[in-house]
């Protein structure tokens, strides 16, 4: 592939639900522009896209699949337009947002059978929240049940105004075969082969195009004040006129196109590329920003100035190792480059450019400012780091921190082979340096996986088995009771051992109370007289914090805990620190054992964003779970805000429920909150 100029490039994300035909329309862009001699099906695993065998498996995409294209456009000039395929299942948002960092342009895929669906609103949230331009295609035309009005309608009422219907279909379901240009007027029908002639606009369609025509036209000059003087004074734009006003608008967020196409029989799709040219802001209409200490700074994408390069998102190749993905802010990059992660500090070397193209590598001499490249093993370069020259501006930047996404359902890991075992933490730490939105969690003895959904989970355990050699078993994640004494008791923990030689000896009288939930633990010395010699008061200490993690009488760590050692005895020979060790967690022991003790479950702060329409569902739910709703908040947009403290037992697998409740149009923040008194009668043995 030929190097392109920065003003001919585009980065295109395709977004949208799963299901609505992402891939297919990539398959069908990479055909009509020559890029493969025929188009992939997903049934049959054959797609560019999606090459990863958990994908071919399950039908749907399930990482960033990327793809370059040349495309001709009809200004005669040739771009370089780059496809990110993302999935739409939510429990892989991470691959969506790596995508919309480095866009130029989302193009929001809407199937003409579904209509708006969860992960349409989602990618069109995603895609607004990044400030990424965006363009309509309503996909599946020739399906049966496809209404494009119908989806006109949907994407009206979901997202409000702005929407300028570039097309209607000439014809629906098995009938498409071809589009109405609303811009220039003129039909264009396509034959088997997906190339397309002009011809007149059929007569059951010229008057609803030719009023389409009329509106889309006032609504595109009407944001251009010159355009609207000479088109009030009799002066009709012409189509080309109007695109380019038509690009200005798109680029600031005020327009977004709606085009129609078939991915199977292509209708369209060469239409959709010359648009996507045209319509598509540029890599210097859209600066990109990063951070200069407590400054945000603007970097313009100039293939002369300063090398900036984002490493957006990292793969790991069965073959090569770490591939990293790249897309050049600025600046120049080639082979042999030698540049400096702004974060780490650490100097890496570039050892190959290549492009991805499914999994294909296909290497290229360089790179310009706007250009998305790969490059194999930068093990010092984690996902959303920028590279810049040593000596360079760009050193003392670095990028912005994007808004994480939360993992909401977590499994324990526990190796097969002792040799897993000794692989497990290494290939973890790719796994997530992969996947950012995948978490480990080593707060307790155990290893947990945490993730954004049990398919999300699923998929990074086969690829921790297939691609890095690692099998584990996996079992839910424990609810980390507690519990603490019932009452101020006094005991005394003894040792007396005698076998020859030295023996063991220690006594300490303890008085053992509860603290305020959250109080820890607090240890007092009381002794008086040197009845516990003071170099054996450290090692009481340690007895009773030892028997604390040991568990109380239901098992659980034990917390909330003031212990006062207030007398006791040595020996002068057969006393030690193991002794006293062991003295005070046997007095511990017989202590929780005389006052008894309460089981403290963590209670969860629970965050969701729903539909206000599925609000009062969403709150009985949590009302059934033992929730304790604190606020709702109603949103501009239509969504409603409801936080609640709910028991960690109850949700265990409530981010599925959730979804399964909205319709999967929910999101989800859990974070640790506190403990309270666990209900008796849910106290196990």
């Amino acid at each position: 592939m030929d190097q392109a100029t920065t003003p001919r490039i585009r980065t295109v994300a395709l977004v949208g639900a799963a299901g609505a035909g992402k891939t297919t329309l990539a398959e069908a862009l990479l055909h009509r522009a020559g890029t493969i001699p025929r188009p992939g099906r997903v049934e049959d695993g054959s797609t560019v896209t999606d090459h990863e065998p958990e994908e071919i498996a399950r039908g749907i995409s399930l990482s960033l699949g990327v793809a370059p294209l040349s495309w001709r456009a009809p200004d005669g000039e040739t771009y370089d337009v780059t496809l990110l395929d993302t999935p739409g299942s939510p429990d892989f948002a991470g691959a969506l947002d790596a995508a919309l960092a480095v866009a130029d342009l989302a193009v929001v895929v809407v199937s003409a059978v579904d209509g708006v669906q969860a992960g349409t609103y989602a990618a069109w949230r995603a895609a607004a929240a990044a400030g990424v331009p965006r363009l309509v295609v309503v996909t599946k035309e020739d399906k049966a049940r496809a209404d494009f009005h119908h989806v006109l309608e949907d994407l009206r009422t979901a997202f409000g105004t702005g929407f300028v219907p570039l097309e209607l279909p000439l014809g629906e379901e098995s009938a498409f075969h071809g589009v109405a240009d609303v811009l220039s007027e003129e039909g264009l029908d396509y034959t088997p082969d997906g190339r397309h002639s002009t011809c007149a606009v059929p007569d059951d369609v010229a008057a609803e195009e030719h009023r389409l025509h009329d509106e889309v036209t006032e609504e595109i000059v009407s944001h251009d004040d010159e355009a609207l003087e000479r088109y009030l004074s009799g002066d009709e734009p012409s189509a080309a006129d109007l695109e380019r006003t038509l690009a200005h608008e798109v680029r600031d967020l005020e327009a977004f196109p709606v085009l129609v196409v078939s991915g199977i029989t292509e209708v369209g799709v060469d239409r959709l590329a010359d648009l996507v040219c045209e319509l598509g802001p540029a890599p210097g209409d859209r600066p990109a920003s990063v951070t200069a200490g407590a400054t945000t700074v603007e970097v313009a994408a100039d293939p002369a100035g300063p090398v900036l390069v984002h490493a957006f998102r990292t793969v790991a190749d069965p073959f090569v190792g770490q591939v990293t993905l790249l897309r050049v802010l600025s600046g120049t990059i080639r082979p042999g480059d030698r540049l400096l992660n702004t974060a780490t500090r650490t100097e890496e070397r570039l050892p190959g450019l290549f492009r991805l193209r499914g999994k294909e590598h296909l290497p290229v001499d360089g790179a310009v400012a706007g250009q998305v490249v790969a490059v194999a093993k930068l093990t010092g370069t984690p996902s959303g780091s920028l590279l810049a020259e040593k000596t360079g501006p760009g050193a003392a930047m670095s990028a912005p921190v994007a808004r994480p996404r939360p993992p909401v359902y977590g499994l324990v890991l526990s190796p097969v082979t002792q040799s897993d075992d000794d692989r497990l933490s290494a290939a973890l730490a790719r796994l997530t340096a992969e996947d950012t939105t995948l978490v480990v969690d080593r707060s307790s003895d155990r290893t947990i996986l945490r993730g954004l959904g049990e398919t999300h989970l699923a998929v990074a355990l086969e690829r921790l088995a297939r691609v890095f050699g690692v099998n584990v078993t996996t079992s839910p994640v424990p609810v980390a009771y507690r519990e603490t004494i019932r009452r101020t008791v006094e005991a005394e923990g003894k040792v007396k051992k005698q076998s020859g030689g030295h023996g063991q000896f220690a006594v300490a009288h303890l008085r053992v109370a509860p603290l305020p939930h959250g109080g820890g633990f607090e240890f007092v010395d009381s002794v008086v007289g040197g009845a516990i010699p003071r170099n054996y008061l450290g090692a009481v200490e340690k007895g009773v914090v030892e028997g604390m993690s040991h568990g109380g009488p239901h098992g659980y760590p034990v917390v909330d805990l003031r212990v006062e050692v207030y007398d006791g005895k040595a020996h002068s020979v057969d006393s030690s620190d193991m002794a006293f060790r062991t003295a005070a967690a046997n007095g511990l022991r017989d202590a929780l054992a005389a006052a008894g003790t309460v089981v403290l479950e963590p209670i969860d702060h629970v965050r969701v964003v729903v539909p206000s329409a599925s609000q009062g569902d969403v709150m009985g739910d949590l009302s059934g779970r033992r929730g304790r709703i604190t606020a709702t908040t109603a949103r501009d947009d239509g969504l409603v805000e409801i936080e609640a403290y709910v028991p960690q037992s109850e949700l265990t697998r409530y981010v599925m429920d959730l979804r399964s409740l909205t319709g999967g149009r929910a999101e989800l923040t859990v974070s640790p909150g506190t403990y309270e008194v666990c209900p008796e009668h849910l106290v196990t043995a």
